[in-house]
């Protein structure tokens, strides 16, 4: 008999890894209700109208399409199913797809709910989402997601604010983070500086992959999209620019003088960092020219959230897309959102083993069954204690002791209750600590102050 499995790029979770999963929603969630931001959801599947040339051709490929139901092929001629051509059998098969990300089908959603929104619209949701990507560590095909998106408000103090909200997600969790942060206007006034402001997105999606693959394979690929030597050379010392924020703000002055589109981004970049300077933030923010954000619908400031003590690609970005609800029918609408990758939030959780011990909790007291008799006794006690607020259990079968005892081993379950005939008759529980063995008479009563 073949053993079940399950897609490659997906994962099962234990009652543990859901433990520690729930503790990195809950703090994303806290913080995000601290800024006054709501909680929506959207449908797993979307129209694959909806979805299609949102993400660039790029991001299309890693759409999962699901087959109508029914008689797929209806409609399908022999010469096209003869023809194999897989994008245009999706095209007519697969009316709906997995969503690829939470962004689209919440601009879908403020156009379809315009009338009952007041704006500007402060939403965050934490839903799953599905990507065809080639497995590997820290990517995954099905992932969760927990945005944040301010919508309906042109004010770059929404930046400043989801700068402040990642700086507290990060603190909360004890991850050392760096936020990088750049602007897509400074994009696009170098691609016209250099001459190939048509080639905008080819430059956008090589130069940020310049950590991954570095300066050489970065040019290569530039190469490859059509790029002149000249154009290459003269991007060189724009890629490599370094120095504070505020020096590379100058730089780029001078650099982007004949673009306004390019000075209006930094602009925007110094505008955040005048305001950010008046906080205290933990997180160092870090002004990074050459990060991109593979993602077509960016218009302003981008952002990244890098860990620094773990080898894993961003666990965070965003940034500002002022035409998104244009596509569907809604123009005028800006926005700016962030994403936190909870699957690698995790994972660095895991390995830097930051979860606070409380956030693992389970049960507190197991009650051992002696029988019938003392099941009747106990169970309007262990009501009692339910609640005042106590995790409890009551194994369920009058089983031999030591097998009882591995149970609650195996939970990792600190205390057994043990109430037989003898404690019954004095009104009383014997308390067992299983990390020491040391046995405690306690009243009924006194359990409560013992675990509140």
């Amino acid at each position: 008999m073949q053993k079940p499995s399950i897609p490659k790029g997906t994962r099962d979770f234990s009652p543990e890894e859901m433990a520690k999963r729930n503790y990195i929603f809950n703090t994303i969630r806290e913080v995000y209700h601290l800024y006054g931001f709501q909680q929506i959801e959207t449908p797993s599947m979307e129209n694959l109208s909806t979805l299609m040339g949102k993400y660039g051709e790029e991001g299309d490929k890693l759409l999962f399409k699901v087959l109508n139901s029914g008689d797929c092929f209806a409609g399908i001629s022999d010469e096209e199913l003869l023809e194999k051509n897989p994008v245009r059998f999706a095209a007519k098969a697969c009316e709906k797809g997995l969503r690829y990300d939470l962004t689209v089908p919440f601009a879908r959603y403020v156009v379809m709910h315009r009338n009952e929104i007041s704006f500007p619209f402060k939403r965050y949701q934490i839903q799953p989402v599905w990507r065809a990507d080639r497995p590997q560590k820290g990517r995954y095909r099905e992932f969760y997601q927990c945005d944040g998106d301010i919508v309906g408000s042109d004010s770059l103090l929404n930046e400043v604010e989801l700068i402040q909200i990642m700086d507290e997600v990060f603190r909360r969790f004890g991850i050392r983070v760096c936020i990088k942060m750049n602007n897509r206007k400074i994009l696009s006034g170098i691609a016209e500086i250099i001459g190939e402001a048509d080639r905008i997105v080819d430059i956008t999606v090589a130069i940020d992959k310049l950590d991954k693959i570095g300066l050489e394979n970065v040019n290569e690929e530039l190469r490859s999209k059509g790029l002149s030597e000249e154009s290459i050379a003269r991007l060189q010392p724009i890629i490599l620019l370094n120095g504070s924020n505020r020096g590379k703000a100058e730089t780029l002055k001078s650099v982007l003088a004949s673009s306004l589109t390019g000075l209006k981004g930094v602009e925007e970049i110094e505008y955040i960092l005048d305001h950010i300077e008046r906080l205290r933030l933990v997180t160092p923010l870090e002004f990074d020219v050459t990060l991109a954000r593979g993602l077509s619908y960016y218009t302003g400031a981008i952002f990244e959230v890098k860990a620094l003590d773990v080898q894993i690609g961003s666990i965070t970005g965003g940034g500002r897309y002022d035409n998104l609800t244009g596509v569907f029918g809604l123009a005028g609408v800006s926005g700016v959102g962030i994403s936190f990758g909870a699957d690698r939030i995790y994972d660095v959780l895991n390995q830097l083993n930051l979860y606070p011990a409380d956030s693992l909790q389970s049960t507190q007291l197991l009650f051992v069954n002696f029988g019938e008799k003392e099941a009747e006794y106990l169970l309007p006690i262990l009501a009692h204690l339910r609640a005042a607020g106590l995790r409890v259990e009551f194994y369920p079968d009058a089983a031999k002791m030591k097998k009882q005892m591995s149970y609650a081993d195996a939970q990792k379950i600190p205390y057994v209750a043990i109430v037989g005939e003898t404690e019954i008759a004095e009104g009383r529980i014997n308390l067992k600590e299983m990390a020491t063995g040391e046995q405690t008479s306690v009243a009924v009563d006194e359990l409560i102050g013992r675990f509140s």
